[in-house]
């Protein structure tokens, strides 16, 4: 069976710059697709957290530095997820 969701990865550092994407995988399903990538985000968060950091510092640094997950479907459709507004939920939620 073909896999129907990629999953690349950007650096928000060199945003822009396709020489710095890489591909974490393959799946079956777009919820798995986005499973995976919100760990991703999350995993940018947490090593970006220190004690006291505010959500929209955490935020900053993120959209600066942090990994920035998408979502590519085989059939080229739409799939719903955007690595910067779970990064902004979850920003909050950490902090």
């Amino acid at each position: 069976m073909a896999t129907k969701y990629h999953v690349f990865v950007d650096d928000n550092f060199h945003a822009f710059d396709a020489s710095h994407r890489g591909e974490h995988g393959g799946f079956e399903s777009a919820s798995a697709a986005i499973a995976a990538a919100k760990r991703i985000v999350d995993e940018s968060l947490t090593s970006a957290y220190t004690p006291g950091i505010t959500a929209d510092e955490l935020l900053k640094i993120y959209k600066m530095y942090g990994d920035d997950p998408f979502i590519v479907a085989a059939d080229k459709s739409a799939v719903a997820f955007s690595a910067w507004d779970y990064a902004a939920e979850r920003s909050a939620a950490i902090c």
